[in-house]
Order: C-alpha cells, then sequence, then structure tokens
C-alpha cells in the first residue's frame, strides 16, 4: 500500500504460503487438487460448491498465526440475473476464539456490488471483474485461528460457489496487531433530518479504512449534499471530522456531472470511475426485465467507495460514523429520506462490541 511495502518484495521471509479451495478445502500442503473428473485423477475435479437453501458452510477453518492474503469468488447464479443471491448469500469471519463475527456482510455489498447487480470494480482493496469475479485484498491479521462461513438465505439452492482463499502462516504477529471488522446496515426508509448511521458503538483502539454506500434516492432532485461525519473519542454532539458534501467525500465534485462525448451536446451526463482509493462505479436508472419476465423499474441507484489506505482514521476510545441525507433542487437545500445500505471497514484490537442482529431476507431486498 505504500512504496516501502513494494520496495521489500526482493526480501526473503519466514512465512508460509498457503490456499484453501474446493480443491484444498483444509490448505494442507500437497493436498489440492486431487478429485477426479471425466478427464482423469486431478483434472479439475471439484473445483466449486453447492449449498442448499438455509444451509451455512464453512469455507475455511485456518490455524495461526496467520494472515489472510486475498479471497476471491464467485457464483454463477448472480451472472444468470436470479434475484436477490448477492443480498442473500451471507459472509461472516470469525476470529480466534470469538462467538460473535467481527465480520458479517452480504456477499456482495462486501465487493461493492450493493444492489445485487455486479458491476465493474477497479480498486486496490476491492476488484470485480468480468463477469463477477470478486476479489478482496484487505490484509486480515489473526493470532489464534480464523473461521470463514458462507450461511446461504436465499429461497433456493445455490448450485455453483466457486472460491479460493490465499493465507499465510507466521511464525509470529506483532504486538499491536489489530483485527479486520467489516459490517454491513441498511435503512429501507430513512425518517427526514436524521442521519444515517454507517457503523457506531465501536469501542476500543483503531483505525477506520473505508466504507462502501448503496445508495437508492426515493425522492426527485439532488441527493448527495449530506456531510460525512466521524466521530472520535469525546466527541458528542459535533463531531471531529466533517466532509462538505457525499460526492465530496467519494472524492467527486458537482453531482458527479459531466458533458457528453461527443462536445456538442449542452446536455449533461452523470459519470461514473473507479480508482485506486474511491470510487462511483455503479449508478442505474435503467428499465429491465427480471428473470421472471415482469418488467420493473429500478430507483436510482448509486454505489460509492472510499478506501483511507494513506488517510486511516484513527480512534483511541470509540468511533461513531453518520452521513446526512440532504438534497438541492436548483433553488436551496433540503432534506431527504432516502434507501440507504452501507458497509464500514475498520481495524480494532478485540475484543468488540457485538453487532447489530443481521436483518432478515425482506429487509435486505434492493428496490
Amino acid at each position: 500500500m505504500n512504496i516501502d511495502s513494494i520496495d521489500t518484495l526482493y526480501l526473503t521471509r519466514n512465512s508460509i504460503s498457503r490456499s484453501i479451495s474446493p480443491e484444498n478445502p483444509t490448505g494442507a500442503p500437497g493436498n489440492g487438487g486431487q478429485e477426479s473428473s471425466k478427464l482423469g485423477p486431478g483434472r479439475k475435479g471439484r473445483p466449486k460448491i453447492s449449498l442448499e437453501q438455509g444451509e451455512t458452510v464453512t469455507l475455511a477453518e485456518i490455524e495461526g498465526p496467520g494472515v489472510i492474503r486475498h479471497i476471491w469468488c464467485t457464483t454463477m447464479e448472480s451472472t444468470k440475473g436470479a434475484d436477490g443471491v448477492l443480498r442473500n448469500l451471507i459472509l461472516r469471519v470469525y476470529w480466534d476464539d470469538e462467538e460473535a463475527p467481527s465480520i458479517e456482510v452480504p456477499i456482495g455489498d462486501f465487493f461493492c456490488c450493493g444492489f445485487g447487480t455486479f458491476c465493474r470494480v477497479d480498486s486496490l482493496m476491492v476488484t470485480v471483474a468480468p463477469m463477477g469475479g470478486m476479489n478482496c485484498y484487505w490484509p486480515m491479521p489473526f493470532i489464534k485461528r480464523a473461521r470463514i462461513t458462507l450461511e446461504n438465505d436465499h429461497d433456493d439452492r445455490i448450485e455453483r460457489f466457486y472460491y479460493s482463499i490465499d493465507y499465510t502462516i507466521e511464525e509470529s504477529l506483532p504486538i499491536n496487531t489489530a483485527y479486520f471488522h467489516a459490517q454491513w446496515r441498511r435503512k429501507v426508509v430513512c425518517p427526514p433530518a436524521l442521519d444515517y448511521v454507517i457503523v457506531d458503538s465501536v469501542r476500543g483502539k483503531g483505525h477506520f479504512v473505508g466504507m462502501y454506500l448503496a445508495w437508492a434516492s426515493l425522492g426527485r432532485y439532488w441527493w448527495g449534499e449530506g456531510e460525512v461525519k466521524m466521530f472520535l473519542d469525546d466527541d458528542e454532539k459535533f463531531p471531529t471530522i466533517c466532509g462538505t458534501g457525499t460526492e465530496d467525500y467519494f472524492g467527486g465534485a458537482w453531482c458527479y456531472w459531466e458533458p457528453y462525448s461527443d462536445g456538442n451536446s449542452p446536455e449533461h451526463r452523470i459519470g461514473t470511475y473507479s480508482t485506486p482509493f474511491l470510487g462511483y462505479p455503479y449508478h442505474s436508472t435503467n428499465v429491465s426485465n427480471s428473470i421472471r419476465n415482469y418488467s420493473k423499474e429500478t430507483v436510482p441507484s448509486h454505489g460509492l467507495y472510499r478506501w483511507h489506505l494513506l488517510d486511516p482514521v484513527y480512534f483511541k476510545e470509540q468511533l461513531r460514523i453518520t452521513v446526512q441525507q440532504i438534497g438541492y433542487n436548483d433553488r436551496q437545500l433540503f432534506e431527504r429520506s432516502d434507501d440507504i445500505s452501507s458497509v464500514a471497514y475498520w481495524y480494532q484490537r478485540e475484543p468488540h462490541v457485538s453487532f447489530p442482529s443481521f436483518p432478515i431476507r425482506d429487509l435486505r431486498i434492493a428496490r
């Protein structure tokens, strides 16, 4: 994540590389690719798993100390357009001996695909490649063990889920090692003049490293005048860190307008982008047909991410982050009421405060 880490690639280490996938479920050395296919032994015999409706499977159980370096996954059901799959596959990660997960997210939102639809993402920490290859590069250290599960809360069996989890076994980890956390939230209809809470009840010492927002604008006019507020440690009514607007926080400006490429039209369009540290990769107002052949109109939907890699937000005791719902109608600011989902990503020392109850399926369905 900086020039120093790139510049030390040529140095040898005592780390041991391992990978878990359906071809090697335990990551044991020399234990991969043994299953047979019609091509013979060791010829791509088990590249995927299936999940029954309601089933939770353990994707990985790893003894530490170690660091998860890369996660890749995809599911054929989502590429076929099955409604809700990306919101109904729930990823959970447990560190050491904890009973409550430190990561609890719909798999799509974790990879910046928050409306049940894959979109292209080209960032350092999350990459989504055609057609639906989801990659995560957040380093996730653990001292005793790591357990990764996947729950199928979809209304059908998942026939094909592919994954690989690349990690290293370490001799030891620094005494100040913090653990990775990710939490999903949604407010289906946010009350006007009430700020949406991205994360709160974070207690302990750590640093905030990013967020993803899936914002469905339920009313007319521009939706993104609200300020992102970060309440650190002893902050009460007012935050220490306060931005100037939603699109500003995600690196854009002036409602993301850009002229049409021919340069001759007086009209503007919404410009999307995806960069190493921040992006607005998803914008949709399209009318489309679902797999069940009924017409459905998508409300204006906006997917945005920002990674605080070079500018982590440090806290010593606690953290709370909110965003306002403020719009603009060419004359004045006004309070909005929208549908907002979010993923907060941060590192902290354990133990952590248990997350709020995970929303049921009906409260996860994208508009």
